[in-house]
């Protein structure tokens, strides 16, 4: 049944509530005096903006997945999330402060009998919040592959915890998510809530196995636990996470990847599927611990249940303020449940192989295309040129000789990717196979991957003018590819063979190529 809209358990005692909240809203109560005093409120916190100062409070609440009802609580989550942040973010986490009684009745900080606890923080510009900053349009790339090698660095460093079922751990999130969506949401909503519980109990299952071995594996971590955009703020030109999940250590220890898809949903659902795309194929290409293709199978099962996270503090938020207008509140949680069953949704895989001499535009058009290909974020994007190098430990801009593109090296550059695609695909992800293939062995090779996987498959060929060709490869920056004009020229005197791929004019703009690509895919 649906939980009454007038939850006594989630209304704060009024009086002290109110008296703490004009204490802390008051200047004067500030030894600086700011001016301006403004607030932020969450489900389960305010943070008051005192000039260049922030103080986070715990709200009196008790929600299905936490209880702050205490002063001892609120004390020891505000130390852990200290403990869990001061690293990360130095610039930004000063230390507690208690707010005490005087003997005269009055509040003041750090003196008296104490009555409430604070965090203290540097302010930072809300601006500089990545949700803000994703307000103002799509994020360049130059942020996605930040935010990957932050995600990166976070789970590479994340205390590794053995001993654990990974199974166990998903059922049990899931399970009590489940739960409390069906008992949070309001008739219009009780459709979406129990086809969430349905089928993601059901996928569990399913994924058991492989995320039993995952936890065996080493990666069940103790991980951010919250990481979504309004987690992760800009400084100085760097991405910073803040505020990982302090207040229940098991809802923290889980699967990088399930910490990864929180960031993937987040993206995703604001409509900024390309940044969400170039995250995955950053954090998969840089493999922090490990397995990451293997893992894309629990990737929608991720997804959906931080979806299913959002939705359900959308709906706890509404039914902390049971006198005001839930409408909005109502809505998002609509949207992310909506999502999160979405994401549930089996998705036949594609790979498309791209293919064509140096200069044509294959890494261009893969991620062009990548982000467009279901399931969600887009495709694992597998190219030649980063294979090589990876393969002898090469930074990607960093040029190889020529003995590292020997035909025996080559071959195993590709045996090293038809590999990787058959994982990504028997996992149930689509795979784009951005290398020249010029051999009809090569292409042969790619076509049976998708034959053996049961998966949908396209090859494009891509062709443009030698002269284009050249101009291209003459003026890359940065780039993994080592082609340059006289290898453009050798390639264009080799045979290669019978062509079945579609021929795509690539002598032209990024876009005209696109637009026949996707002609091209749309025919399947």
């Amino acid at each position: 049944m649906p939980r009454d809209r007038h939850p006594h358990d989630l209304a704060e005692p009024d009086r002290e509530a109110a008296e703490l909240m004009a204490f802390l809203t008051d200047p004067a109560s500030y030894a600086d005096r700011p001016d301006r005093i403004e607030t932020i409120e969450t489900h389960a916190a305010r943070v008051i903006l005192a000039g260049d100062k922030a103080f986070k409070i715990k709200k009196r609440v008790k929600l299905p997945f936490l209880n702050f009802t205490t002063l001892a609580e609120r004390q020891r989550a505000l130390a852990r999330e200290l403990e869990l942040n001061r690293d990360q973010a130095p610039e930004i986490y000063i230390g507690l402060v208690d707010i005490g009684r005087q003997p005269d009745g009055t509040l003041a900080f750090g003196t008296g009998d104490p009555v409430e606890a604070a965090l203290a923080m540097h302010r930072f510009d809300q601006e500089q919040l990545l949700a803000h900053v994703a307000e103002q349009g799509p994020l360049p790339r130059e942020i996605g592959k930040a935010l990957a090698d932050m995600a990166v660095r976070y789970h590479r460093a994340a205390p590794l915890v053995l001993g654990l079922s990974g199974a166990a751990i998903m059922h049990d999130t899931v399970a009590n998510l489940a739960a409390s969506l069906v008992d949070a949401a309001p008739p219009a909503v009780q459709p979406r809530a129990d086809e969430f519980h349905r089928r993601s109990l059901a996928e569990v299952e399913r994924l058991a196995p492989l995320l039993d071995a995952r936890g065996q594996a080493g990666h069940v971590r103790r991980c951010h636990g919250d990481l979504h955009l309004g987690n992760i703020v800009m400084l100085d030109g760097r991405v910073v996470p803040f505020d990982a999940l302090e207040f229940d250590e098991r809802l923290a220890t889980i699967d990088v990847l399930y910490d990864l898809a929180f960031l993937l949903m987040d993206l995703d659902v604001r409509g900024y599927r390309n940044a969400a795309n170039v995250v995955l194929n950053a954090y998969v290409g840089a493999a922090p611990t490990g397995h990451e293709i293997e893992g894309l199978a629990a990737l929608p099962l991720f997804l959906a249940t931080r979806a299913a996270v959002r939705g359900l503090v959308a709906l706890e938020s509404a039914l902390q303020n049971p006198q005001g207008d839930d409408t909005q509140h109502i809505a998002r949680a609509t949207a992310y449940i909506t999502a999160a069953n979405r994401y549930l949704t089996p998705v036949q895989p594609t790979l498309i192989a791209v293919g064509g001499l140096s200069g044509t535009g294959k890494s261009t058009l893969a991620a062009h295309l990548a982000p467009i290909i279901d399931p969600s974020p887009g495709a694992l994007i597998l190219r030649t040129d980063v294979e090589r190098k990876h393969m002898f430990a090469t930074p990607e801009t960093e040029r190889l000789s020529p003995e590292h593109y020997s035909e025996q090296v080559s071959d195993r550059v590709y045996a090293a990717l038809y590999a990787k695609a058959e994982h990504a695909l028997a996992a149930g992800h689509s795979v784009i196979f951005d290398g020249v293939s010029a051999k009809p062995e090569e292409r042969e090779s790619i076509a049976a991957i998708a034959k053996r996987t049961g998966a949908r498959f396209a090859g494009l060929w891509l062709e443009a003018p030698l002269a284009t060709q050249i101009a291209r490869v003459e003026a890359r920056r940065g780039d993994a590819s080592d082609s340059d004009a006289a290898v453009v020229c050798a390639q264009a005197e080799r045979n290669i063979g019978p062509l079945s791929w579609t021929r795509i004019d690539a002598g032209r703009t990024p876009e005209h190529t696109l637009d026949q690509a996707r002609r091209a895919l749309a025919a399947l």
